[in-house]
């Protein structure tokens, strides 16, 4: 089985990663963890490169030990286990990433968006679940917060 988590620096991303340990078993499946760095909203100038922004680069070496931590977390528990940082759209960049992996399975964290928040934000885990080209797994927190 191969299965998709994708993650950011949410405690709902732990949530997701606590729940394939809790109900996946490691032997043959395979987990590619992805993070997605959004692109900046403001254009930057035609002569700059489009990673010239120093924020870019900080939030991709975060985005890197990220995906490090969970990596470690899932192969200490037996899973075989790879990660990759992707810089983009987040929800088309985990549709597209998971048709290339030929994804059984996507685990994404509820981000937990209400009301006006939704409204203003949408939910990627909403989006990801009307186009996903396989199932997905939404893991919500065990308790109300």
């Amino acid at each position: 089985m191969n299965i998709l988590l994708a993650v950011d620096d949410s405690k709902h991303s732990e949530q997701a990663v606590q729940g394939l340990l809790h109900l996946f078993k490691p032997q043959g499946t395979k987990v590619k963890i992805l993070q997605v760095v959004p692109l900046p909203v403001f254009a930057p100038a035609p002569q700059m490169s489009r990673d010239y922004a120093p924020e870019l680069q900080e939030l991709a070496k975060d985005a890197q030990a990220l995906v490090e931590k969970h990596s470690k977390q899932l192969r200490a528990a037996g899973f075989s286990v790879d990660s990759v940082v992707e810089r983009g759209d987040i929800c088309d960049s985990i549709i597209d990433y998971a048709a290339g992996f030929h994804a059984d399975l996507i685990v994404v964290g509820s981000g937990g968006h209400k009301g006006m928040g939704r409204l203003l934000f949408g939910s990627v885990a909403d989006s990801v679940v009307r186009q996903a080209p396989c199932s997905v797994l939404v893991a919500r927190p065990t308790c109300k917060e």
